[in-house]
């Protein structure tokens, strides 16, 4: 079999062409591009200056935008797409094809779809900022970028693992479990973890924290992106102490670079594993 024709590769190209007619993924792109550059324009104005930030600052900024923008969307567009309906589930199900690799498919045309929805806005942001500020900064903007396709990667990881516990169900159920893993991982996380750390010892805590930050998917991309961008004034002396721990920066970025391998693996492997059990 050509494997331009491999069953993975055509639901890849099916759900990307889903998904870019989609008026979710339309809204995303033009919703980040827009926000991209109000970002970009507008970063001087708190500091009482005005004109167009340059890279650096642009993608200091843009941080905290990704970190709750892309989680968000990546899976509530992820269980959208990825829970068909009950009669639907069951006319693609019976095709003579394994289920994980319709699986793979159309992870992979969703991330497609979404990407290029980002690359929009920050490609958008960054001709701005290059035509106004000139080049300086550029590779920590691409850096920022690279960080925003790997929590794009994870959390459709993570949509596709609820939607094989929802295959044939409404997608209403799917859809509130979602938004539940989004505010535990973004908002409630850090919370908790802050709140068990203030009960402790200072070297406990310290370490605590440390373990926080690499267990976490988007404590490990925020760690990795703010170390890249302001290198050890990132966090100041947490800074010192994550890179201490890890042994200096190139153990820190092995440690990052493993826990989001793992929460890109993880996911779509134990959601291919679910959805070949599942009784559709």
């Amino acid at each position: 079999m050509p494997l331009a024709n491999h069953p993975a590769l055509v639901c890849a190209r099916q759900e990307l062409a889903l998904a870019v007619r989609s008026r979710w993924t339309q809204i995303f792109a033009a919703v980040f591009a827009a926000l991209s550059l109000a970002v970009a324009a507008s970063g001087y104005i708190l500091s009482g200056g005005h004109g167009v930030q340059d890279f650096a600052r642009t993608a200091a900024s843009l941080v905290q935008l990704v970190l709750l923008l892309v989680p968000l969307t990546s899976l509530l567009i992820g269980v959208l797409a990825l829970v068909p309906d009950r009669g639907a589930a069951e006319m693609l199900f019976s095709q003579p094809v394994s289920r994980t690799a319709i699986l793979l498919g159309k992870v992979a045309g969703l991330l497609q779809a979404l990407v290029a929805a980002q690359l929009l806005g920050f490609g958008a942001a960054g001709l701005v900022v290059y035509s106004q500020a000139g080049e300086e900064g550029i590779g920590r903007f691409l850096l920022l970028t690279l960080g925003s396709i790997l929590l794009t990667a994870i959390f459709l990881g993570l949509a596709a693992l609820i939607a094989a516990g929802s295959a044939g169900r409404r997608r209403t159920r799917a859809l509130a479990v979602a938004l539940v893993v989004w505010f535990a991982a973004v908002v409630l996380y850090d919370v908790v973890a802050l709140g068990a750390a203030s009960m402790l010892r200072s070297g406990t805590a310290s370490r605590l924290l440390i373990l926080s930050v690499i267990v976490n998917p988007v404590d490990a991309v925020r760690t990795g992106t703010l170390l890249g961008l302001e290198g050890v004034t990132a966090f100041g002396a947490a800074s010192l102490a994550f890179l201490r721990f890890t042994r200096g920066p190139l153990g820190a970025g092995v440690v990052l670079s493993l826990s989001i391998l793992l929460w890109i693996a993880v996911p779509v492997w134990l959601a291919a594993r679910r959805l070949r059990r599942a009784d559709i």
